[in-house]
């Protein structure tokens, strides 16, 4: 029902009062609420959150008052106030109700005028009872008495804070709720002490002990239900005292759990680990020399709540310095980021949705851009030093630090959030957080009438709170960002949405700093640069930059990403699409602001290939970047560059084609859409087609009348071969050619014309492939051809094959277990193909001394190869368990299995490997060693080039670079099998691939001998 009704001509049934119980009606029966006279009680019944229980507990202490019935009963019909508070508490918490059924005399707290005590009053009244007994060391007494005291405390206040829910009584504030519970905790700290003080000192004198009060009772915003967060405190003065002074507090803490709540020391110096008490200076000295970030961020919020004022306050005065400059400490970036990382990971995915505290736009969020902004900035504005959120936030707003219409609409957000909580908390009296399943509207429409949600006219209350439950999720995400960034703008002299104070420089900057930005000054520099642009463009950019910064500072490289974003938005400054795309596709903007803080190689390619930009959206089917498949992207590519007669101006073509591919493929791959496999697949697809463009376009170029003298195959060796090139591979391959029919072989009919022909048309794609360009290189390495540098660069069939037969060295026959036809005349490639299955898969195997050859060149690989400087733990190429290793041991076993397991005729490293456990070559457990070690060495070289946007394969070490490497990887500690995004710890990573490899080497140790 919707509000009072009187003046009722007859009584309304149960199901017009909301009472859906089947026993309503005798319910109201057994109370003799079946008359006219209770029109107006039934009425107020029925806005009780749950009447229905409302109900069956009001029978119950019926029941329980007894004799006192009559007088409970007149005074319902008379005292209108005392209707609402007592419907709607035991409309909103069983276990209130639970509470007042044991203690039927509670009622008559709720009845005619009623205030809250003040905080004197209350600590008054709890000292008194904690000392009022014969034997001060029998504590076990005294706990019903104070449970008793404390509990009728919460139904005092929980029913004033309800009591408009049901009646037209004075709305409550969330604030204030708080701030009661607080001081109620506070009397109930200083009763524990006095029981404790009695049980443990008897009549001698005891110890200056100080409770020092954090969190939310700290702040004086405590839940109805929460653990009491304290640090316990000694004097220095009373060294010899500190064992008496622990006893009391360990005391203090077992009294109170079992009469009150429980008592969390978790924050003092080193957790729970640490001493219960410590003096001050033993406090003061911790602090200085080993706490670490987020100790500082939550003494914000301390204050002395219970024990010696005066100690206690010295503690605050000696703490509170290294508080407001903790800002300043080398390690404040990196901490501030890894507490957050904890935070969204504690809350389970399936969960967030419902988490009121730990879930995206939840409380945490405020408290987390609050404190962090309170901790920049507060080192030079006192102003901001003051534990409360809500607070907090109005001295943000009124120092100009955020906006006054943001501060005051991210306090309604989150005192929104509270007073759900309260709710929820009230219900059993349960520390929660969770709001009930998104299908359970019972549940749901009786926390809408708890929170006093009404119908809006175009929803039910309980579609209300749904909408509202989704408006105040996004508005606190949006403003989450807005807290730290949008007077960012404004402080490089371009105001912002009605933001009129103007945040100094020096604040910027150190905000940036606290944000992750190594050079805050470029940034701002960047940020004028943006905000400053003409017209529509400088306001599109004011309101994405925000939420854009936000996302960057979540990146591993947030300054380079911001420098990209800038070069980017400069050279499409006149595409329209580009910041209506980023303003209107979030999802397009926030990939693009990953990619752009984790790669230096890809902002290039985008400034050239920007089109792939609008592929960061979603699809249909999925995110647009995967809606194009290699194969298409390398038919598109030949059938571009064929119609350009010039070979300059078809390899141009090619390239434009190769840039955006290059572009797609990294771009998924930074943002987890392709695994490592396909990556190195596509890279090798769009190197094949370049190629083909190359070789038909210079034939073109070079043959009469549209007759070559000669068919030319390219045989990829090498990665290339095996479909494995990673970003920074070049191309190994060598030329064969064969004359056509008819064709000028030569003066003395020897085919050295066709060669001399053939090779004229390797070198020019050889060298037009590797003309100087902006995009990554096309270089073609050849050396891997009989004779190496010093032989022919082109061969015909029957040369390949004299050669093979009488010449072939061991490293030449491990060389061709790669070879595999790649471009030109499929027909001639084919036939090469089969000329040298001989040669490497010969039919009685390898002779054993070409094995020996095998083993003693790749111990001189492993001794000489090796880069000057080089670390052989981490080099990804050539260090110990690296790409190397895996491929020669796998090549070893081809060379003595191959003649007898045809399967193992195969260019792939993977699937030879498959080959080899499958016939039980090596033990299943060896050969996944090895495709682990592969797998992760080949992630990790082409994450080096994504992230330093040039060819390397040395790991760096612990630091930024390594983080960003991680991220780039895909790697996470706990699905490191099987990467996806996440974790960007790279200590973590190193520490895996560092295991990974050493066990693969393991392996390679025991193949080789």
């Amino acid at each position: 029902m919707t509000g009072p009704v009187t003046d009722r001509p007859t009584l309304p049934g149960p199901g017009r009062l909301g009472l859906v119980r089947r026993d309503a009606r005798d319910h109201l029966d057994a109370l003799g609420w079946n008359t006219d006279d209770h029109v107006d009680l039934l009425w107020s019944l029925s806005r009780a959150p749950d009447a229905d229980l409302a109900l069956h507990t009001m029978v119950r202490l019926a029941e329980a008052v007894g004799d006192d019935w009559p007088r409970l009963h007149q005074t319902l019909l008379r005292d209108r106030s005392l209707r609402g508070r007592l419907f709607s508490v035991l409309g909103s918490s069983a276990a209130l109700g639970d509470h007042m059924v044991a203690h039927p005399d509670a009622w008559q707290m709720l009845a005619g005028d009623v205030r809250l005590p003040t905080f004197d009053e209350l600590r008054t009244t709890f000292v008194d009872a904690a000392r009022d007994t014969d034997d001060p060391r029998a504590t076990s007494a005294l706990v019903p008495r104070l449970r008793r005291l404390y509990r009728d405390q919460i139904l005092l206040l929980a029913a004033l804070d309800l009591a408009s829910v049901v009646e037209d009584e004075p709305w409550m504030p969330v604030t204030e709720v708080g701030a009661q519970l607080s001081d109620m905790a506070d009397a109930a700290l200083a009763a524990a002490l006095t029981v404790a003080t009695r049980a443990v000192c008897g009549d001698e004198p005891p110890p200056r002990l100080a409770v020092i009060a954090m969190g939310k009772c700290g702040a004086r915003e405590l839940n109805y239900v929460s653990d009491v967060d304290v640090i316990f405190v000694a004097d220095d003065a009373e060294p010899d005292q500190l064992t008496v002074a622990t006893r009391i507090a360990g005391q203090l803490m077992r009294f109170a759990a079992d009469a009150f709540f429980e008592v969390d020391a978790a924050l003092r110096p080193e957790g729970k680990r640490g001493q219960l008490v410590r003096t001050l200076d033993s406090h003061v000295a911790y602090y200085r020399r080993w706490a670490k970030t987020w100790e500082f961020q939550a003494l914000m919020k301390a204050r002395p709540a219970a024990g010696d004022p005066e100690l206690g306050q010295r503690y605050i005065d000696a703490v509170m310095p290294m508080v407001w400059t903790a800002s300043e400490r080398e390690d404040f970036v990196a901490e501030v980021q890894a507490m957050r990382r904890r935070v969204e990971s504690l809350v389970p995915a399936d969960r967030r949705e419902r988490e009121l505290k730990l879930g995206t736009g939840g409380l945490r969020d405020v408290e987390f851009a609050v404190q962090l902004l309170q901790l920049v900035h507060g080192r030079t504005d006192e102003s901001l030093r003051v534990a409360s959120t809500v607070d907090a936030l109005t001295a943000l707003g009124a120092g100009g630090y955020i906006g006054r219409d943001d501060a005051a609409n991210m306090r309604a957000s989150y005192e929104f959030l509270r007073l759900l909580e309260h709710r929820l908390q009230l219900q059993r009296l349960k520390r929660t957080h969770l709001l009930p399943e998104p299908d359970d509207d019972e549940a749901l429409r009786w926390l809408a009438r708890a929170a006093h949600i009404r119908p809006d006219g175009r929803h039910d209350a309980l579609g209300v709170l749904r909408e509202e439950l989704k408006r105040q999720s996004r508005r606190v995400s949006r403003l989450h960002a807005k807290l730290f960034y949008q007077p960012l703008l404004e402080s490089v002299g371009q105001p912002v949405q009605g933001i009129t104070a103007s945040m100094p420089t020096e604040s910027a900057e150190r905000l940036l700093a606290a944000l992750g930005y190594d050079g805050p000054q470029n940034a701002l520099t960047h940020l004028a640069a943006l905000t400053g642009q003409s017209g529509r463009r400088g306001r599109v950019q004011r309101v994405l930059l925000p939420t854009l910064l936000e996302w960057l500072a979540d990146t591993p490289d947030p300054d380079g990403g911001l420098l990209a974003y800038r070069r980017i938005s400069e050279a499409l400054a006149d595409q329209r699409w580009y910041l209506a795309t980023l303003r209107d596709e979030g999802a397009v903007a926030k990939r693009l602001m990953r990619v752009l803080g984790t790669s230096a190689y890809v902002p290039d390619l985008l400034m050239r290939a920007p089109d792939v930009i609008q592929s960061y959206a979603d699809g249909p089917d999925g995110p647009k970047l995967l809606e194009t498949d290699p194969e298409s992207v390398a038919r598109a590519l030949i059938a571009s560059a064929a119609r350009y007669p010039d070979p300059v101006r078809a390899i141009a073509a090619a390239r434009t084609l190769r840039r955006r591919e290059l572009a797609r493929v990294a771009s998924a791959d930074l943002l987890g859409m392709l695994d490592v496999v396909e990556v190195c697949r596509a890279l090798t697809s769009v190197w094949v087609a370049v190629l083909q463009a190359a070789l038909d376009a210079v034939i073109r170029a070079n043959s009469r009348d549209g007759q070559a003298p000669a068919r030319i195959a390219v045989i990829g060796m090498g990665r290339l071969g095996g479909g494995e090139l990673g970003y920074g591979s070049d191309a190994d391959v060598m030329f064969v050619c064969e004359p056509v029919e008819g064709a000028d072989t030569g003066p003395n009919g020897d085919e050295s014309g066709v060669v001399r022909w053939a090779t004229g048309i390797a070198e020019q794609v050889t060298a037009l492939l590797g003309t100087p360009s902006v995009d990554p290189p096309l270089e073609l390495d050849t050396t891997l051809r009989p004779e190496g540098r010093n032989g022919p660069l082109v061969r015909t069939l029957a040369s390949y094959a004299a050669y093979y037969k009488q010449w072939a060295q061991p490293w030449e026959v491990q060389a061709l277990l790669r070879a595999h036809a790649v471009a030109g005349d499929p027909d001639l490639g084919q036939r090469f193909l089969r000329m040298i299955d001989d040669v490497r898969y010969p039919p009685g195997g390898v002779a054993p001394e070409a094995v020996r050859e095998i083993k003693r060149i790749k111990a001189r690989v492993d001794a000489e190869r090796l880069p000057r400087g080089a670390d052989p733990n981490t080099h990804t190429k050539l260090g110990r368990g690296g790409l190397a290793d895996i491929e020669w041991t796998v090549q070893l076993l081809q060379l003595k299995h191959a003649h007898e397991v045809p399967a193992l005729h195969n260019t792939s490293t993977l699937q030879t490997l498959d080959a080899i456990g499958a016939a039980e070559l090596l033990p299943q457990s060896d050969v996944e060693l090895l495709r682990e070690a592969w797998l992760l060495a080949t992630r990790a070289r082409n994450a080096l080039v994504l992230v330093r946007g040039k060819p390397t394969d040395q790991l760096p070490g612990p630091g930024k670079l390594l983080n960003a490497v991680a991220v780039a990887a895909g790697w996470t500690a706990d699905a490191a099998a099987s990467p996806t995004s996440g974790s960007d710890d790279g200590g973590e990573f190193l520490n895996h691939y560092l295991r990974v490899t050493r066990r693969a080497k393991a392996v390679v140790r025991k193949v080789f001998g």
